[in-house]
């Protein structure tokens, strides 16, 4: 709700006779109405929010003149602006926040918000609910995803350079699209800049378990360090005509020359040959960020670009083990170790143009994001399933893509405000050449030897591609109404509509043996002569098309939503501000197998979710002492399955080595929100506030994980019920050194701290049905899949964050520890019987450090950061009926990175 800047000369009138009755009695005007104007201090006219003038004329004793009594209560002087806008419980990461925590992506920042937690280092955990119960969005429209398991965006591809703030809401508003679980995020990327500037910077760092270690690698292509791949990794042109017969790529559609023309065709040494690298190198980074403004008299122009590459490695040590229970004892079934090498390359690119006409606004932004991982892998160990000791070498490519295209304007006409926004954005993931080959012991050499199973399980190739984009508009209208000189009532109406589409498919071959037994001379050769033209022939390699049929290897999906909204935001009684709204909305989701081989019929599609809501909304703020406010919200909000959980289509994840397949009987989740915060600004972005939160959820969508046909896969399903409850506490204090001398005595102290508690309940009791994937749309008792009483996925009981450091205006330099805390969380549910998958985030410790300074008259500044000094590690088991299995273990190491940057 915003103030008329023209009311605040009579909101600061020098009157405070109601407060204080002698004052009052004392003051008589000669007119029958009078006021004096007081020239507001710079911190009143920057910060008073919350401002109360009542003014009521008092009958005057015979013979005397009327006094004319006017109240001022004036509050909340130091209440952020951003704060001030919005009637929400709401964090707000500033460009001094951002810059002084020195995180390079949006993810790592965020998880220094009070109840946030970062899982896998992209998704964020908004108070313990998983990603899916939070959605992001750029400068205020929907954003597509690269991911094939999640449809909300992963948040570490927007590196922190690109953004101007980060606005977190925890509790629900009708302006925002029903899908609302745990907060909205949304990203606020740099405009129109004050002045005209040029910054470039360089950057290198080291991790303490890959940099100058021992690691992997394979060949590629020659452009891999740019991120692009040179066209080795293109589907071969044999198999693309293939294709185009709509037959499967098998020997009884063609002949054993085409099956050998075909298998010929799939590269072989630069793709399959493993490499041991002594030396890992170190990372590096380069960005340019630049802008300028042009005053056009009529209006002012403004432009801001930024580009960014950066290139890093990554090398795990792990260990990853399978459970079962044997004679109701929780025992290892499968124990591998491995070694996986990763490289990391990204680019970034920014480009907005602003227009301001004063009382118009246009803002036409354009972002450029991209994601390359080149990964080689070697794991080694007992096969349970199998029975046998194992070795399984892969490689593979991962490129992820987002491209988003956004305009939007804001125009204000005296009492009326019109908003408007429409953006393109689309996102892509290609993987091409994932390649896996099997070796087992063979007792006569001593070592291992190649797998040659009948199947072609003991090798696979394959390609996947997956499309996503989202097209958006929305229209929100605002009427400001007067009720007094200090109060007034803001109605806000607006429709917003956006469909998401997304495109998944998977191609799968591999190479049986033509002519069994392959010979045992074949089975001991290196992977590039394992599989080199020579042996491509009838009577040893013939390829095999493994694609998926019934479509288990495609889908086309989409979600169609409009919403309309309208509230009301009021300060209708002084001092007590009332938000109220109502949400309309409408969405049809749906997820169509598809089969990628025409000769063979398309599967039945899935039943879809399609729902209408009324959801509302209502929230109340009571400015009740000096800067001092409590917040109350009640809503109603909803949770949709993603399109990867509908989709019945095997996916492998390659960070958990898990096989993933969706659940199409999966249907919405319900949610009822109550919050509540009390606030205490001590000064502008300096505050106290402690709160508590309540949240009902109908038919959570969980993770499942089961056992089949000597396999392991992880599902979906709707649990019957949950509940999370908990509290938060936030302390953020900047002081002025305590201490005297030269080096100390200009410093300005940070101290910054928050801690959440928060609990949940999964229910399931006797008589509670869920749908497995595995009943095929059949009930199924709950309790066979979730234990009554056990957490929500990804829900930590404590969280804590801890901020301390120091700026020096003199020496132009600024140092903060910052320190990271999550307890245990659930990942999975485990088998019937096996107790839950949990993870150990624990504590993470950082250090930043930034210095300016001059060097033959050119401004530098010198950046150093310390990641993980405690060196904790990724820690995921099972414990429980007796015993303990380790699900997946690895050292992240301890990463220092320097850098250097100059402006122009």
């Amino acid at each position: 709700m915003k103030f008329n800047p023209l009311s605040l000369r009579a909101l600061l009138i020098a009157s405070t006779a109601i407060l204080v009755p002698a004052f009052a009695l004392a003051q008589t005007e000669t007119e029958t109405e009078t006021e004096t104007e007081v020239t507001p201090t710079e911190a009143e006219t920057d910060a008073a929010v919350t401002e109360s003038s009542s003014a009521e004329t008092t009958p005057a004793p015979s013979g005397e003149e009327d006094i004319q009594v006017v109240e001022v209560v004036v509050l909340g002087r130091y209440i952020p602006e951003v704060l001030r806008d919005t009637s929400e419980v709401a964090a707000f990461l500033s460009a001094e926040d951002l810059e002084r925590q020195g995180d390079s992506d949006a993810a790592s920042s965020l998880a220094r918000v009070t109840g946030l937690s970062i899982a896998e280092g992209r998704f964020v955990y908004v108070r313990g609910l998983g990603e899916r119960y939070s959605s992001a969005r750029l400068n205020g429209s929907p954003l597509p995803s690269p991911e094939p398991l999640q449809r909300v965006v992963p948040l570490d591809l927007f590196p922190t350079k690109i953004l101007e703030n980060v606005l977190v809401q925890k509790t629900y508003s009708a302006e925002y699209p029903a899908e609302f679980g745990g907060g909205i995020i949304d990203l606020r990327t740099l405009n129109i800049p004050s002045e005209n500037f040029l910054e470039i910077g360089f950057g290198t760092g080291a991790n303490t378990e890959t940099t100058f270690e021992n690691g992997l690698t394979y060949y590629g292509s020659e452009t891999d360090v740019l991120g692009f791949d040179d066209g080795t990794r293109k589907l071969p042109l044999a198999v693309r005509n293939a294709f185009s017969t709509g037959l499967r790529i098998v020997n009884n559609n063609f002949t054993p020359a085409e099956l050998t023309r075909i298998g010929q065709g799939f590269e072989n040494a630069e793709i399959n040959l493993i490499q041991s690298n002594n030396s890992i190198p170190m990372n590096g980074s380069f960005d340019a960020t630049g802008g300028a403004v042009f005053d056009m008299d009529a209006f002012e122009l403004g432009i801001v670009g930024v580009l960014g590459y950066s290139n890093g490695w990554k090398t795990r040590n792990a260990t990853q083990n399978d459970g079962e229970l044997n004679g109701g004892i929780l025992t290892e079934l499968s124990t591998f170790d491995y070694v996986s090498t990763q490289q990391d390359i990204g680019i970034d690119g920014l480009l907005g143009v602003g227009l301001d006409f004063g009382d118009d606004e246009v803002n036409w932004t354009n972002l450029y994001i991209r994601r390359t991982t080149k990964e080689a892998r070697s794991t080694v160990g007992f096969d349970g399933l199998a029975a046998r000791d194992d070795r399984r070498d892969r490689t593979a490519w991962y490129e992820r893509e987002l491209l988003s295209t956004q305009v939007d304007g804001t125009h204000y006409r005296g009492d009326w405000t019109f908003e408007w926004r429409s953006a393109l954005s689309s996102t892509k993931r290609d993987a091409p050449y994932e390649r896996e080959i099997s070796y087992v012991i063979d007792p006569v050499v001593g070592g291992f030897v190649y797998n040659p199973s009948g199947s072609g399980s003991s090798n696979s190739i394959s390609f996947s591609y997956l499309d996503d984009k989202v097209a958006s508009g929305g229209i929100d209208v605002t009427y400001e109404q007067a009720l007094s000189s200090a109060r007034n009532v803001e109605y806000s109406a607006g429709v917003e509509a956006y469909t998401n589409e997304r495109s998944a498919q998977t191609r799968a071959f591999s190479f049986i043996v033509g002519s069994p037994p392959l010979d045992f001379g074949i089975r001991q050769e290196r992977a590039d002569f394992l599989f080199s033209n020579f042996n491509i022939n009838p009577n040893v390699f013939v390829i095999q098309e493994r694609t998926g049929a019934a479509g288990a290897a495609a889908y086309d999906a989409n979600l169609n939503v409009f919403g309309a909204y309208a509230k009301v935001d009021a300060e209708i009684i002084p001092l007590v501000r009332t938000a109220i709204g109502v949400r309309y909305e409408n969405a049809a989701q749906n997820v169509d197998p598809l089969s990628l081989i025409t000769s063979e019929a398309d599967p039945d599609g899935t039943p879809g979710v399609k729902n209408n809501y009324i959801l509302p909304s209502a929230t109340l703020t009571w400015n009740f002492a000096e800067d001092q406010q409590l917040r109350l919200g009640a809503s109603q909000s909803i949770g949709r399955p993603q399109f990867r959980e509908l989709a019945p289509q095997q996916y492998f994840d390659p960070d958990s080595s898990r096989v993933f397949i969706g659940n199409p009987y999966l249907t919405d989740t319900e949610i009822l929100n109550l919050d509540a915060r009390y606030e205490l600004y001590f000064d502008r972005g300096q505050a106290f506030t402690v709160g508590a939160f309540y949240k009902n959820l109908e038919d959570p969508v969980e993770s499942v994980v089961f056992t089949q046909s000597a396999a392991t896969f992880q599902t979906y399903l709707n649990a019957p019920s949950a509940s999370l409850y908990g509290a938060e506490i936030d302390f953020k204090r900047v002081f002025d050194s305590p201490f005297s001398g030269d080096w100390m005595s200009n410093k300005e102290f940070l101290i910054q701290a928050n801690y959440t508690y928060s609990k949940s309940e999964v229910k399931a009791s006797a008589g509670d049905i869920v749908f497995p994937l595995q009943g095929g749309g059949q009930g199924s008792p709950a309790t066979d899949f979730i234990v009554d009483g056990s957490r929500l996925q990804g829900q930590s009981e404590h969280l804590a964050n801890i901020q301390f450091g120091w700026k020096d205006d003199v020496a132009r330099s600024q140092a903060t520890l910052l320190a990271t805390y999550a307890s245990e969380r659930t990942t999975a549910r485990a088998p019937a019987g096996q107790p839950d998958f949990i993870q150990d985030p624990g504590i993470n410790l950082d250090f930043v450090y930034k210095k300016d300074f001059e060097l033959n008259g050119r401004e530098f500044s010198f950046d150093f950061k310390a990641q993980n000094l405690l060196g904790e590690d990724f820690d995921e088991f099972q414990s429980g009926n007796g015993g303990f299995v380790q699900v997946n273990q690895y050292d992240l190491g301890t990463t220092i990175s320097l850098g250097l940057g100059t402006s122009f």
